[in-house]
């Protein structure tokens, strides 16, 4: 009779008699305490979204706010239009702070303010943004200075502003930073170099953020859309030969809500997914064939 399976399983490694452990608070473990009931949920907790007047900062802080989030503040430097104030009849918990998020001073003031008057801060999304779709031939200094002061540098300073506000809280934030599908192939409805560099560098610097960032219990983590609804997608969509191109790009021939994005930032500013970090998620349900 042939041995039994389990008989050639090597026996689980032991620590030698003596051997020394990690020292207590050598690093801040993102593992929720034993009693945590694994529900994907934000409540109790203090989100901001940079750009969430409209388009999809605003469709991700509603669903983080029907996912029982304590506040959500939209960082935003244009004032809230009447979607804002639709959302903000049904959910007395969306404030907004003005913000520029190019200026880290402005930064600095609105993480302060949420602090002062929410007690802390849980979650941040890098989500301002800013599009321009053209023949490289045509992008001049200033234009590119423009996408990359809002998409890149806005995003990092965010990012390292509220880290070092994690850290002195001692929370174990969550940061999660929109970047797109750009950032891994180039779009033949919509061209753009310089976009598609911003997005990849958001991408990027997520990987080395999570890593430099784990041991205070600080999670770093990336979404890149597809095509989505928005006021900056609306010509795209008009395009005299927008249904032929749906046809072959394959997937879901259609554009996003930009509700349909939130699912996945709700897991990642939740406690449960203590165990994700450096990662991004593409949602893009047409841009599997680009």
């Amino acid at each position: 009779m042939p041995p039994a399976a389990t008989e050639n399983v090597p026996a689980p490694a032991v620590a030698p008699a003596g051997a020394s452990k990690p020292e207590a608070g050598s690093y801040l473990s993102t593992m929720p305490s034993s009693n945590f009931n694994w529900q994907i949920t934000l409540a109790d907790k203090v989100v901001a979204i940079t750009g969430a007047n409209r388009g999809i900062g605003l469709g991700i802080a509603e669903v983080c706010l029907s996912n029982s989030a304590k506040f959500v503040y939209s960082l935003d430097l244009m004032e809230p239009g009447e979607d804002f104030a639709e959302l903000q009849k049904r959910y007395s918990n969306l404030r907004y702070v003005q913000t520029d998020v190019t200026s880290e001073e402005s930064i600095e003031n609105a993480i302060n303010q949420i602090v002062g008057e929410a007690g802390r801060i849980d979650g941040l999304v890098a989500n301002a943004g800013m599009t321009k779709h053209q023949p490289a031939l045509k992008f001049d200094r200033e234009q590119l200075d423009s996408l990359f002061n809002l998409n890149v540098f806005g995003a990092y300073f965010c990012a390292q502003i509220v880290a070092r506000k994690f850290i002195e809280l001692g929370i174990k934030g969550s940061i999660v930073m929109t970047s797109s599908m750009t950032s891994y192939r180039p779009n033949r409805a919509a061209p753009s170099a310089p976009y598609g560099a911003t997005k990849a560098a958001v991408r990027n610097m997520c990987h080395t953020l999570a890593m430099e960032w784990s041991h205070h219990g600080i999670r770093v983590n990336s979404i890149s859309p597809g095509f989505v609804r928005t006021a900056m997608t609306y010509y795209v969509e008009q395009s005299p030969d927008w249904d032929l191109k749906m046809q072959y790009y394959g997937g879901m021939p259609r554009l996003a809500d930009p509700r349909e994005l939130g699912g996945a930032y709700v897991y990642l500013l939740s406690d449960s997914s203590s165990y994700t970090t450096g990662i991004d998620i593409p949602i893009a349900g047409i841009v599997g064939a680009w």
